[in-house]
């Protein structure tokens, strides 16, 4: 590899003669050979878009971006046969610290990634869960509490359930956007705006609320911007909120479909891949499966972010690097399989309504519609010798003459019971 010598205030710094970066990226990657992960798409975006919207109205990451659009630049210019050469710091640079620029690349990449990706996702998701709520409304089932059988539900009343999971961790989603759109860029080195010229900084967010479509805002107080995380923070508990009703969306399918034979198969779900590669025929349910290996590592970050966000020291929070890209890596992995668990999973379950309701007429749970016509220990005690005996509860009530037929059987309408 060939190189050319740059120079920083630090020294001649030794960068791939073909690179566009400089000297202080140079140094950052010498000095950080840890993950071998660059940051998001996404991120890379905002930082542009902050970069273009500032040259349109006048540490590591920023200055990566300075010296790759000064050298870019430099160059263009150097092909239109003009002399000058543009500088990271005093030009690209001009009214911008790192300081108050990456955590404005981390709130504007979110807000991207929110509002294009991850909310449309989710509605996605809720419109799949939502139908099949239509769909199974009519199909009584067992209802289970502490995974032990219970009062009849219907499998659509289940399904409703689960949609409204969904829609309101939607709901709760754009609650935090306002705090995500107002930026910190204005505050430079530690917020109190030095070398940032008068407007500046909102006729930089003005154009980039215009170039990208969203509506950003200069922060009211800039010391609370660049300190503290809040925003972010707050932004991946909702995302945690979300991974949690997504494992639990998910492991419910799991056990719904568990069997065939064996298990609850109360479900069938989409048959993607073999699922053994020992015992034939098994299928196993893999988008569920993901979709809860996706919620933990959402979970994770968010302890993460929230570590990060405790250990902002004064007018500084060090640890922004870390929580853009755990924050950023939970919007896409949410999106992602959240598509995944509505158009592989969701979309493709079949009810099996048979089984579902012969379980249910074999559960002496239903006893409990009896109550206000028998009270609590009778019932409880036809309930225990039907259990004992395998009959049902119907005929035991009935032998014992506690209830005529017609009105047994008008109070133990399974359809009725859920309603």
């Amino acid at each position: 590899m060939e190189f050319r010598t740059e120079k920083d205030s630090m020294g001649d710094v030794q960068v791939p003669a073909d690179a566009y970066f400089g000297a202080s990226t140079q140094r950052a990657i010498d000095n950080f050979p840890i993950s071998g992960r660059g940051f998001s798409r996404r991120f890379i975006w905002a930082l542009g878009l902050i970069k273009g919207s500032a040259a349109a109205v006048g540490t590591s990451s920023n200055t990566n971006a300075n010296e790759v659009i000064a050298h870019r630049a430099s160059e263009l210019m150097t092909d239109d046969k003009l002399s000058h050469t543009v500088h990271p710091n005093d030009h690209v640079n001009f009214g911008q610290s790192s300081n108050d620029v990456i955590p404005t690349a981390i709130h504007v990449a979110a807000v991207a990634a929110i509002r294009e990706d991850l909310l449309p996702a989710l509605g996605r998701l809720c419109g799949a869960l939502g139908d099949k709520a239509e769909e199974f409304s009519d199909i009584v089932k067992s209802g289970r509490t502490h995974l032990m059988d219970a009062t009849p539900v219907t499998l659509g009343q289940e399904f409703g359930g689960y949609c409204a999971q969904v829609h309101n961790g939607a709901a709760r989603l754009r609650k935090v956007l306002p705090e995500l759109e107002e930026l910190p860029l204005g505050g430079t080195a530690v917020g109190t705006g030095i070398n940032c010229p008068p407007g500046f900084a909102q006729q930089v967010i003005d154009d980039m609320s215009i170039t990208s479509g969203f509506h950003f805002t200069e922060a009211v107080n800039h010391f609370e911007a660049q300190a503290a995380k809040d925003a972010a923070v707050n932004a991946s508990g909702v995302l945690k909120t979300i991974a949690v009703s997504i494992f639990k969306i998910a492991n419910d399918l799991r056990w719904l479909g568990s069997g065939p034979v064996a298990g609850l198969g109360e479900l069938k779900l989409p048959s993607l891949q073999p699922g053994s590669s020992i015992m034939p025929a098994k299928v196993n349910p893999v988008i569920p499966e993901a979709a809860m290996m996706v919620a933990a590592q959402v979970i994770g970050n968010d302890s993460a972010i929230t570590w990060g966000g405790a250990n902002g020291n004064l007018e500084l929070n060090v640890m922004m690097p870390m929580i853009a890209r755990n924050l950023l890596e939970s919007i896409d992995i949410l999106a992602n399989v959240s598509v995944a668990l509505a158009d592989s999973c969701v979309s493709g379950l079949i009810a099996n309504g048979d089984h579902t309701r012969a379980v249910l007429e074999k559960n002496v749970i239903v006893v409990t519609a009896l109550n206000p016509h028998i009270g609590y220990d009778a019932g409880s005690s036809a309930a225990k010798e039907a259990s004992a005996s395998g009959r049902s509860v119907r005929e035991v009530v009935l032998e014992r003459g506690l209830m005529t037929a017609e009105d047994l059987d008008a109070a133990l309408d399974l359809k009725k019971m859920t309603e």
